[in-house]
């Protein structure tokens, strides 16, 4: 932080076309959405393909028109199939043997084409995963069927009903996973959103408003105050306080002059400043930023599902058992006994449950995350996260509050603090500076009652100087500042050296106040740690989670908020681009780094670690970076994370051993194991039995719906 700041005058805080920012920008060109290989199967997509923001959102809406037409369509398919009827014991009337197979025909191409698109990639890239298990089930289902309705094949291998049953239920579990998988925000528009709508560009002492992309180096332009910095470049003229929080994340204005770089986005706080532009477009800063999240989360997108191999290994248990069928009913029993047995361990090999254990768990696991107030974007990121050892915080606006509060007040002998307290706070108040603001917080939290200024003046490295009323009839002449104001006072600090010395070891900034030129009280500002804070780093140490932090602060002030909370590891002076280094330096000594962060600056760190977490009060960028958004800002929501990916991964297991097993039991007791002892399991029940062990995966999973996330529960 600065040790002394300049306020601006209201004159100059007056509203400007540069801080209206209602216009989005251009769709980002390298649009990053993510989705992982299942997902990423649609009528023309491929195992490997990686769909943006759109994509997702066309994923969703066909996998839900698909299944709700071929819901429609599978209810006649059912009720007209013949071993349908048979099962429940109806007759069918007579002239409707024509309506299964057209109605079934059409799930099958129409409804079934995602399917047997995603097998045909999977057969290409060489990866047999659930697709290829899927395609192969309808697509055997539906030749056993139409031969059996043309009179080809034995009337036993009538399987309209189940075809349309397992149609609708995979697109059904498709459809819920991909409305999971839907991103809202892309991370690149939102660093585009973060430029000013229009520059103004000096030609000579004429301005032009040009667009940002119309800048080139070397440029001039003007930058006012409350208006945002259209491209990197350095100060030419004046100098301001300029808020680099969305880019740095730290909460202080930093004071920037002649000669003076700027990054583009940030904003000059108090003063106007003219800055020659040094870099525009992929050379600048963002750009940067914004090339490093799309390397990290495309680097990050390749993990495999569980449940694809559990359906690879499926894929090659059905062949394997269908192969063995083959030969042993046509060595001991007919070729119909065969086919009939081959058919019925390829059609029972896809099992429903399988198709639903994951979708279904994530649902309700995103959903009950949601009500707790935890928005996850990524599932992979929720599921990585029960495997975390390390949580790595940025410091401010995470652990901190991102603002500063006057933490501490001393006066002089004979002078009451409050007094002096309201002194600055009445001088203060027509300035808008973070420092400003937050000293009439604290005057308004002791209930102070804050006389009205008048003769407000900022000067530029020194502070405020304001003419008070002392409640008396008197008018004082009130200044507050930090080194500056004294020295050009020629005033010295406060006798109490032991008390300034203790707040720069804390890293805290001290604002002098002056009245009538004596020197009465010093502030001690700095950004405040949540109380949450404390909670959460005990919470997950006692859980066996290293707790990490890392900021852009210098030394002294990482180490005090450290010690305060109890870490022992901190990365302080990290530049923003270095942050995604460091949390490739934890990857790499072998730990599962969970990154919670909120700025700009975070964005490559957080797409960088095993699961990003965003606190939801940060910026665009960092919450379109993150796997995880944490609506609120309490950090113990990470507990809350973490118990629910836990609890969450026992239920896909608990899900897919049942899924897997049901095929480990019913495929040798549909293929014949059991014939020589006189039992051979009938394909109806066979159906029915896969029909049950859905509905036993779809009830394990609503479960999680008990899990109590409040973080107030994690402690």
């Amino acid at each position: 932080m600065e040790p002394h700041h300049t306020h601006a005058t209201p004159e100059q805080h007056a509203p400007d076309a540069h801080d209206e920012h209602t216009a989005r920008k251009e769709h980002a060109e390298h649009d990053q959405g993510q989705h992982d290989a299942h997902a990423g199967h649609d009528a023309h997509a491929g195992h490997d393909a990686h769909a943006g923001h759109g994509g997702h959102e066309g994923h969703v809406a066909q996998f839900r028109r698909l299944f709700w037409v071929t819901l429609i369509l599978a209810i006649p398919t059912a009720a007209f199939s013949g071993m349908f009827a048979d099962i429940l014991g109806y007759t069918l009337p007579a002239g409707t043997g024509w309506v299964s197979p057209v109605l079934g025909t059409v799930i099958f191409v129409w409804g079934g084409r995602p399917f047997l698109t995603g097998a045909v990639d999977e057969i290409r890239s060489r990866q047999p995963g659930m697709m290829l298990l899927i395609g192969m089930a309808i697509t055997v289902a539906f030749v056993a069927s139409l031969g059996s309705s043309l009179g080809l094949f034995a009337h036993d291998l009538d399987f309209w009903w189940e075809l349309a049953l397992l149609v609708v239920i995979m697109l059904l579990g498709h459809w819920i996973e991909m409305r999971s998988l839907a991103q809202t925000t892309s991370a690149l528009d939102s660093l585009a959103a973060l430029l000013p709508d229009e520059a103004e560009r000096l030609d000579g002492e004429q301005i032009t408003l040009v667009a940002p992309a119309d800048l080139v180096v070397g440029d001039v332009v003007l930058v006012r105050p409350g208006g945002r910095v259209p491209a990197d470049g350095l100060v030419t003229d004046g100098s301001a306080h300029v808020d680099e929080s969305m880019i740095t994340g730290e909460s202080a204005p930093v004071r920037r002059g002649a000669d003076d770089r700027v990054v583009a986005g940030t904003v000059a706080t108090d003063s106007a400043i003219r800055v020659r532009v040094a870099a525009v477009g992929d050379d600048t800063a963002l750009a940067g930023i914004g090339r490093l999240v799309e390397q990290a989360r495309s680097s990050s997108s390749r993990a495999q599902r569980l449940a694809d191999r559990a359906a690879a290994a499926l894929f090659w248990f059905a062949l394997g058992a269908a192969a063995l069928t083959l030969i042993a009913w046509l060595f001991w029993g007919t070729p119909e006994e065969a086919l009939i047995r081959v058919i019925t361990v390829l059609v029972i090999a896809c099992p429903h449950a399988l198709g639903l254990a994951i979708p279904l768990v994530v649902s309700i696991s995103t959903e009950r995350a949601a009500r707790a107030g935890i928005l996850v974007k990524d599932r992979m990121a929720l599921e990585r996260m029960r495997t975390v050892d390390t949580v790595l915080f940025d410091k401010t606006g995470t652990l901190t509050k991102g603002t500063p509060a006057v933490l501490a007040v001393t006066s002089a002998v004979g002078q009451d603090a409050d007094e002096a307290l309201r002194y600055a706070a009445a001088a203060e108040a027509a300035s808008e500076h973070p420092l400003a603001r937050a000293i009439v917080a604290a005057a308004a939290e002791r209930g102070l009652a804050v006389e009205a200024a008048t003769d407000f003046r900022a000067v530029p490295g020194q502070g405020v100087r304001a003419v008070v009323p002392d409640g008396a009839g008197a008018a004082r002449e009130v200044s507050v500042g930090g080194p500056g104001l004294l020295a050009a006072t020629s005033r010295e600090p406060l006798a109490d050296t032991a008390w300034l010395a203790e707040q720069a070891d804390a890293g805290r900034t001290v604002l002098h106040v002056l009245v009538d030129g004596r020197v009465v009280a010093a502030l001690a500002l700095a950004d405040e740690v949540r109380p949450e804070s404390r909670e959460a780093v005990a919470a997950l140490r006692d859980r066996g989670v290293e707790v990490v932090m890392i900021t852009g602060d210098a030394e002294p002030v990482a180490r005090a908020v450290a010690a305060d909370l109890g870490i022992t590891e901190v990365f302080a002076g990290v530049h923003p681009e270095h942050k995604s280094a460091k949390v490739r330096q934890l990857q790499e000594r072998g730990a599962a780094v969970a990154m919670v962060g909120d700025g700009v600056n975070d964005a490559p760190a957080l797409a960088q670690a095993d699961v990003g977490i965003a606190i939801g009060a940060g910026t665009d960028v960092a919450i379109a970076s993150a796997g995880v958004i944490l609506a609120s800002d309490d950090p113990r929501a990470v507990l809350s994370i973490i118990e629910l990916s836990r609890a969450a991964y026992r239920k896909m297991k608990q899900n897919l051993w049942w899924a897997a097993g049901y095929n480990l039991i019913s495929v040798p007791l549909a293929a014949g194991l059991l014939a020589p002892i006189g039992f051979v399991m009938p394909m109806a029940v066979g159906a029915l039995l896969m029909s049950a062990s859905t509905v036993v995966v779809a009830l394990n999973a609503q479960l999680l719906r008990r899990l109590d996330l409040r973080p107030d529960r994690q402690g």
